[in-house]
């Protein structure tokens, strides 16, 4: 099984989110697709299987509009604890593979996901944009048990997956030395994504999900899922910059299209193997 390591959302290694991307003609079992997850420790390890059945382009306009790919090409995702539901940076490690070593000619990659459906990215100049579907999160009360987990005032909660925490500035997000033992016995929500507006952007965020064997996940993706119908809302704005504020650090070009969402960013390369399973 071939597999390769990607920094995603940023040019260059060290940076971004790491993920595993092991690409194979059939889908190994799943008892080995989580012991190869938990052996790479990273925050995900995607599976791709090459597809040839001919897709349209059914997202927002923009990039790569009007282009009908070749193939779609089924993904799944896992934590070192488990498979989850949708993760965008190894989605984009994904399609940067399949494009840098398996079809350097395509400008769209599409995915058929088992539990979020019909996804893609576009390239354009080096730049990968995901289309996603827009998970906008519902209002509800703030919980003190979180305010004390992340031992910050939340302005606002709001939950989809994950709690959406927003509080007061980037200085604050920056500060967060969250109880990790605290915020993994929070109900009903897989993690916890903390935001605010941003200094140098229109909003920065930190993600945290140690129930998923990651207690702070470098650049998340699907967070923006949530993130960008939020922001284009408060912010009165289609497209948006994003940074995530953790220690590796990332950039994401966001834009909100309604009912689906566009999360842009670079990839770099780490390294490439074989594995003996």
């Amino acid at each position: 099984m071939e597999q390769f390591v990607v920094d995603a959302f940023t040019k260059d290694v060290f940076g971004g989110n790491p993920a595993a991307v092991c690409v194979v003609d059939a889908w190994p079992h799943e008892g080995l697709m989580q012991r190869i997850a938990m052996e790479n420790r990273l925050p995900e390890t995607a599976f791709v299987v090459p597809g040839a059945a001919p897709a349209r382009d059914a997202g927002c306009a923009g990039t790569g509009g009007g282009e009908v790919p070749a193939r779609i090409h089924a993904i799944r995702w896992f934590t070192p604890c488990g498979e989850i539901d949708l993760c965008g940076h190894a989605t984009l490690a994904s399609a940067f593979v399949l494009h840098r070593f398996f079809d350097t000619q395509a400008r769209s990659f599409h995915f058929a996901s088992p539990r979020s459906g019909a996804l893609a990215a576009y390239v354009d100049e080096g730049r990968y944009t995901l289309d996603f579907p827009a998970r906008p999160a519902a209002p509800m009360p703030v919980l003190p048990t979180l305010e004390e987990a992340l031992g910050v005032r939340v302005e606002q909660l709001y939950r989809a997956r994950d709690y959406m925490a927003v509080v007061a500035d980037e200085r604050a997000v920056r500060a967060l030395a969250p109880d990790f033992l605290r915020l993994r016995a929070l109900p009903d929500a897989d993690g916890v994504i903390v935001t605010a507006p941003g200094a140098a952007c229109d909003f920065v965020s930190r993600c945290f999900y140690p129930a998923c064997g990651v207690d702070e996940d470098p650049v998340t993706g699907s967070a923006h899922c949530n993130l960008i119908p939020y922001w284009a809302r408060r912010l009165g704005k289609r497209t948006l910059l994003a940074r995530q504020l953790s220690a590796r650090g990332g950039t994401l070009y966001c834009a909100d299209c309604g009912a689906r969402v566009r999360i842009g960013g670079y990839a770099a390369l780490y390294a490439r193997a074989q594995l003996t399973v």
